[in-house]
């Protein structure tokens, strides 16, 4: 599983998945399995807003404070997606 980032944020991991890169930009936050069931995504569009899809055991106050960090740091994390994919962000 790509990271975004080595570290948790807001106690979650940021990754995406090696099958999911056939979608635009997303965002995939888990405690600790990072598998898609029970992850919270996030769609990443190119002004860093992002379109929640799945909340899956994320609390709406971490779907919040995410979306926060995303928007904060998506350019530096659309880096790291866009070297394994060719689809860009959200909407275009």
């Amino acid at each position: 599983m790509p990271k975004y980032f080595d570290f948790k944020i807001y106690g979650y991991y940021l990754y995406f998945t090696s099958h999911c890169i056939i979608e635009a930009m997303h965002v995939h936050a888990s405690d600790s399995n990072l598998t898609e069931r029970g992850s919270a995504k996030f769609f990443v569009r190119s002004n860093g807003d992002t379109d929640v899809v799945d909340t899956g055991r994320v609390s709406a106050r971490d779907i919040r404070r995410i979306q926060g960090f995303i928007k904060e740091n998506y350019l530096q994390m659309y880096e790291k997606w866009s070297q394994r994919s060719t689809q860009g962000f959200y909407g275009e």
